[in-house]
């Protein structure tokens, strides 16, 4: 937990909860120098935006003009919800969104902070041209190594004039007028086959790998469960390939699709849709931080991808969570199995979690376990 002046004074911390001892903060310079450009500016009355504020110091700083906070993750809404009631400020006052619900109309203020991919930017700048006006104010804020030439012409593409400030703390920030200029129509969806199956698989704008199958689920594939039945988990689903593959492979177990982005979730939904209507009814999507709060020992398998970053950061914290949430979840007898690379010391950790782990196939940089849930020996 940190505290930071942002016009006051703040609590603030990650979600999910860190260690006090961890140096990755709630914020960023980019909050600071966000807000510091507003000090003193005169914003006309109307909705404030706010775009993928990583853990809610945004949302906090500018609680009185009660502001819509969009985002493709629902982390960040926790971590949202999480600051503002640690300091004491209204949930009620703010509106929580994903990024494919409606704007409101003709916002005074609009703050995006940069998000990782650029096709996310491009879906919400797009999103935005449909109810700015010129009067609007456009401001976003990122790390200055993270603002290229790619991103101010975005901007200029869909929205209008775009000019850079100079660097503060190693932040920069990107100002932008509304003009409309003309642009030419963009699909929402990215799609390519699946080698050796007749699947399309579609991906939203915010999704892992959206252009490709990414090394470490290409490897994990051929190792998947196949002719078991009961409770299956793609954990981390991304666009719900492994789900699928599970789908297919055990046509009497049920797949549950878990992710904390909204974007993944939604296209897991449809290439179920899409390549397996009928099976459908064999599964869940839900958006969420892991297993949290799901059904302790009700699953037999559970499938995983893991992230080894949240937002720019490089942390583990979060591939540790889901495989503590797994072992909750399992049933004894059910088994985790993971795909990873092989620096990030998985096999260590799954060891310690399970008491067991086993090697199912190594290629690259990357590596299959399996770990299964024991009863523990007295």
């Amino acid at each position: 937990m940190s505290h930071v002046d942002l016009a006051t004074q703040f609590t603030l911390h990650r979600f999910p909860k860190m260690k006090e001892d961890t140096p990755l903060q709630a914020w960023e310079a980019a909050d600071e120098y966000l807000l510091q450009q507003l000090e003193g500016e005169t914003v006309a009355d109307g909705a404030t935006l706010i775009f993928n504020d990583a853990f809610g110091a945004l949302t906090c700083a500018l609680h009185g003009r009660q502001p819509v906070s969009v985002s493709d993750s629902w982390i960040a809404h926790q971590a949202a919800r999480q600051n503002l009631a640690l300091n004491q400020l209204d949930c009620e006052q703010v509106t929580f969104q994903d990024c494919s619900a409606p704007l409101p109309a003709a916002p005074a203020l609009v703050i995006i902070k940069l998000p990782k991919q650029l096709a996310l930017l491009e879906q919400q700048l797009r999103a935005l041209r449909e109810v700015c006006t010129a009067q609007t104010r456009i401001i976003a804020g990122a790390k200055a190594r993270d603002i290229h030439s790619s991103t101010l012409a975005l901007f200029e593409s869909v929205l209008g004039p775009t000019t850079t400030t100079l660097a503060w703390k190693k932040a920069r920030l990107v100002n932008c007028s509304f003009a409309a200029p003309a642009l030419k129509a963009a699909a929402p969806l990215l799609s390519w086959p699946l080698d050796g199956t007749d699947w399309t698989i579609q991906n939203h704008a915010n999704v892992f790998s959206r252009s490709s199958l990414d090394i470490g689920a290409r490897l994990f594939l051929p190792h998947l469960p196949e002719g078991d039945a009961g409770e299956m988990v793609d954990l981390g689903c991304g666009n719900g390939v492994l789900g699928l593959a599970l789908l297919a492979q055990n046509p009497d177990a049920r797949v549950t699709f878990i992710d904390e982005s909204y974007m993944a979730v939604a296209s897991s939904e449809l290439n179920v849709q899409h390549n397996m209507p009928d099976a459908l009814e064999r599964c869940e999507f839900v958006v969420n931080n892991a297993m949290a709060g799901m059904a302790p020992e009700y699953y037999d398998a559970i499938m995983c991808n893991p992230p080894f970053h949240q937002q720019h950061a490089i942390t583990d914290h979060i591939a540790w969570q889901m495989f503590t949430d797994a072992r909750r979840c399992l049933k004894f007898g059910g088994e985790l199995r993971i795909v990873g690379n092989r620096h990030l010391g998985y096999y260590q950790k799954l060891k310690k979690i399970f008491g067991n782990c086993t090697t199912l196939a190594t290629g690259g940089k990357f590596v299959v376990l399996k770990s299964v849930k024991m009863r523990k020996s007295r």
